[in-house]
């Protein structure tokens, strides 16, 4: 195995791949707009994060579990991430991803690009359905900075050896907290405070900002 000597995290929806899939859910569930229109709000921070999910999740009661099959057909990967991921594996930079949304398409996603770090919101389901509730520990904002400080601490490495990436308000205190922080296709509120962003949806453009691959 190649000696880990960084870690990159990843927020998910809008940044790893284009669509937010709560929104994708909510097609499926006959509210995407109501759900999207929240989606927006809480990226550009006007809203709190966690009041706005429970929001979104309760309008897709009812909803089979089957739905995420489809979605997973629905969604694409950004411009170059499957090599962008892979050029950092490569390097011995491990990628791990966490999201404000949901296990089902998070872990799917994760199994196909060959990472093993992942943390999504859990959906609660009965006899095959959702009951439009959330279980578990709430990925926040500040749920995002913590799991980037214990992934980083349990692989002994540096604040300067870590990266973060991701695009909405609930990223930003991880891409604060991270030895370097790329907003990617970000919303003006990350922009604003994040001083490295791209704003072409193309991975490629990220590698000239990491300093540390060989």
């Amino acid at each position: 195995m190649t000696q880990v000597k960084g870690l990159c995290i990843m927020d998910v929806d809008g940044t790893l791949i284009a669509e937010e899939v709560i929104d994708l859910l909510g097609r499926e569930a006959g509210c995407e707009e109501e759900i999207s229109q929240i989606t927006s709000q809480a990226m550009r921070g006007e809203l709190d994060f966690e009041t706005s999910l429970r929001a979104r999740v309760a309008l897709l009661e009812g909803l089979p579990i089957s739905v995420f099959d489809t979605v997973f057909k629905s969604i694409h990967l950004s411009k170059n991430a499957q090599e962008f991921i892979s050029i950092l594996q490569k390097n011995g930079i491990l990628v791990g991803l966490v999201s404000g949304g949901f296990t089902p398409i998070v872990e799917r996603l994760a199994k196909s690009l060959g990472i093993s770090y992942f943390s999504a919101n859990q959906l609660e389901v009965k006899e095959g359905f959702l009951t439009g509730r959330l279980v578990g520990e709430i990925v926040t904002g500040q749920v995002k900075k913590a799991t980037l400080e214990i992934w980083r601490k349990e692989l002994g490495l540096s604040k300067e050896r870590t990266i973060a990436i991701g695009d909405g308000a609930n990223d930003l205190l991880m891409l604060k907290s991270a030895g370097h922080g790329i907003a990617f296709c970000a919303k003006e509120v990350v922009k604003t405070e994040i001083a490295s962003h791209i704003d072409t949806r193309d991975f490629l453009e990220v590698l000239p900002l990491i300093d540390f691959l060989e």
